[in-house]
């Protein structure tokens, strides 16, 4: 599965968040599920890429996005999505679309995280940064046995350049795209927060 990431995944994900980013620049306060829950299809294969660390990741983010896809073909809002659990008292449920998004918005902002600091690192190691992600978004809501599984997998992490032939991209070209996605995801991920924190769900469960 990690080899099977289409022609040029990294520009498709990139392209794709560009365009919901600028939704949210045109005066649309909402995002819409179907183009989101799209999107982050796209960015499942990056976590088959790293390798046995974040099998865990991957797993549950790509149940999760699959759930919220399948929500899309009756839901057309993100806030849409948070107002119909509300109303039916299953926003933190096991399972609820609520509870879901906020899991994939974390995956999207692991990523985010792990290629702001394949950007500024020297070298060919991803261990430093694929540490600091996990450790920043998923840590602190992993119990002590998935902690440890992800610190023992970090030792099976492909280097940056296996990485990026995965992805069919040089250095150069890896950056552009790795920066534009880090952009544009962030106000995605700050338009979630904040329609969460809006209706006074929190963020932090």
């Amino acid at each position: 599965m990690a080899d099977d990431v289409g022609d040029k995944p990294l520009r498709e994900i990139a392209k794709a968040f560009e365009d919901l980013a600028l939704t949210l620049n045109s005066h649309h306060s909402h995002i819409s599920l179907p183009p989101f829950s799209h999107a982050c299809t796209l960015v499942s294969p990056l976590f088959g890429c790293l390798g046995i660390a974040f099998k865990f990741a991957e797993r549950d983010y790509v149940a999760k996005v699959k759930d919220l896809c399948e929500a899309s073909t009756s839901i057309s809002t993100l806030q849409a999505v948070l107002d119909l659990d509300i109303q039916a008292k299953t926003v933190q449920k096991p399972g609820s679309h609520t509870r879901n998004l906020l899991r994939v918005k974390r995956g999207l902002d692991m990523v985010k995280v792990l290629f702001e600091h394949i950007i500024i690192t020297e070298g060919d190691s991803l261990k430093d940064a694929a540490s600091n992600a996990y450790s920043k978004v998923f840590a602190p809501y992993h119990g002590w046995a998935i902690r440890k599984a992800v610190a023992a997998g970090m030792y099976a992490l492909p280097t940056k350049s296996q990485l990026l032939k995965k992805l069919n991209e040089d250095e150069n070209s890896a950056k552009v795209y790795m920066q534009s996605y880090v952009t544009s995801v962030d106000a995605v991920v700050r338009n979630v927060d904040n329609l969460y924190l809006s209706k006074d769900l929190g963020i932090d469960w």
